[in-house]
């Protein structure tokens, strides 16, 4: 029996049942119905059930229906029209900045960098994150994580990401592994470089399904692909049996709208708005837009303050992201123990899935700003909480490494991208700076 996961229907409903619960839904009575056939809880970090849950699957299904017919009661529209006219801060066009390469090329180091280093401990909790550092005196944490010297019963406690401590530890990095987090970055420049910036969220689609393995995709992609496949157009496969659409996965695709508009958060997050809406709704996509428009700003930008307060311009002022991430950024500010940061962090938003775009969000701009442009710092910190550790590591690396135009010496690995994408295995970071230049402007 195959164990596909994240798509099959007993393995939605517990998830829509907390998307419900968090976004103002009243679905108890569809969720007694679910517990009493023997139905589960979603589970915190696995995606698929035990096989003998899938004699739930029609149940399933006729349930995931009903929870999709109830409409949220909050104002967080995902209608691009609608963002703007909640945005009373929404920035106008400022086209014609130029960004130096450094910069460019800056963004992309950094986004690397953050990416390995959250690597090996993806799925760790923070404790385990920071005992695994310990053991091996990189606490605070100023480099890769390494297994030399580690303790066994450490290493028995906390085991490494099985698929990823092959290639993102300091002893065995050789070149930039391949990881969703840059595989996304690569795919929007190919959209840009095949379509123009008129692309379209179909040119997004067909794009994904003649150049991205489907195994390659998790969550929200792999049910907004499986929609596609299905036949189901988009925006609708956003929002067809999918629970995860307000996860992370379209914040982690949208570095390259932003290098590709330097000085223009409004037109970065557009493009952003026009890639999420393929796997995304509500706050999924404004997790998109505000990293766009931080990433458009870090190219000409001389603060991370200045950065943070142009992504959060194009965040509805009354969703939940928003909240989130201006008391991240405030409690960051205020607060000199960065530890003390991530436990109001945790405790405000630990009820959230690890890969949520509201608590990922907020961490991000609370590295940014209790960071202050140092990059390890920078990243250690977005590393250790304990969420989604690859992802918040690589946005934050790419705004802090565009804000300084690169990143420390010790950061930088062999010039050559692995990728399972068409024509970018081996691809140097240098090519991609240039790529993304010629396409900033018409």
């Amino acid at each position: 029996m195959i164990r596909l996961t994240w798509v099959q229907p007993e393995d939605l409903v517990g998830h829509e049942l907390r998307q419900a619960a968090e976004d103002g839904r009243d679905a108890g009575q569809i969720a007694e119905r679910w517990h009493a056939e023997g139905g589960h809880d979603a589970p915190p970090r696995a995606g698929a059930s035990e096989p003998g849950a899938q004699k739930l699957r029609p149940l399933a299904e006729r349930l995931l229906d009903e929870l999709d017919a109830i409409d949220s009661p909050l104002d967080e529209p995902t209608d691009l029209i609608a963002i703007i006219a909640a945005c009373p801060g929404w920035p106008q066009p400022r086209p014609g900045h130029v960004a130096s390469r450094d910069r460019v090329l800056g963004g992309w180091l950094g986004r690397s960098a953050g990416c390995v280093l959250g690597k090996p401990v993806e799925k760790l909790p923070r404790e385990g994150i920071r005992e695994l550092a310990e053991a091996t005196g990189n606490w605070p944490i100023r480099g890769w994580f390494t297994a030399e010297g580690l303790p066994d019963e450490v290493a028995e406690r906390w085991p490494w990401n099985r698929r990823s401590a092959v290639n993102s530890l300091a002893e065995n990095i050789d070149g930039i592994p391949e990881d969703d987090d840059l595989n996304y970055a690569l795919l929007a420049l190919s959209v840009l470089e095949r379509h123009g910036r008129g692309f379209t969220t179909d040119d997004v689609a067909k794009l994904w399904l003649d150049e991205l393995p489907a195994g390659r995709t998790f969550t929200a992609e792999r049910v907004a692909y499986r929609n596609l496949l299905a036949g189901v157009e988009p925006p609708e496969t956003a929002t067809y049996r999918n629970p995860f659409r307000e996860w992370i996965g379209a914040l982690i695709r949208a570095d390259v709208y932003g290098w590709i508009n330097p000085g223009d958060p409004g037109t970065a997050a557009e493009y952003a708005w026009r890639d999420a809406r393929l796997t995304h709704t509500a706050n999924g996509v404004y997790g998109a837009m505000f990293v766009a428009a931080m990433c458009a700003t870090a190219l000409v930008a001389t603060s991370v303050e200045e950065v943070v307060a142009a992504g959060l311009s194009v965040v509805p002022p009354r969703s939940r992201l928003h909240a989130a991430v201006r008391q991240a950024a405030e409690d960051a500010a205020r607060e000199p123990d960065f530890e003390r940061v991530l436990d109001l962090l945790h405790e405000r938003h630990g009820g959230l899935h690890w890969v949520h775009t509201i608590n990922n969000a907020a961490l991000i701009a609370a590295a940014l700003i209790h960071g202050r442009g140092d990059f390890t710092a920078s990243i250690a910190g977005a590393v250790a909480a304990g969420w989604d550790t690859d992802s918040a590591g690589a946005t934050v690396g790419s705004v802090v490494g565009a804000l300084n135009g690169g990143v420390p010496g010790q950061w930088t690995m062999r010039d050559s991208l692995a990728s399972s994408l068409t024509g970018f295995d081996g691809i140097g970071l240098e090519e991609l700076a240039r790529r993304t230049q010629e396409m900033m402007h018409p």
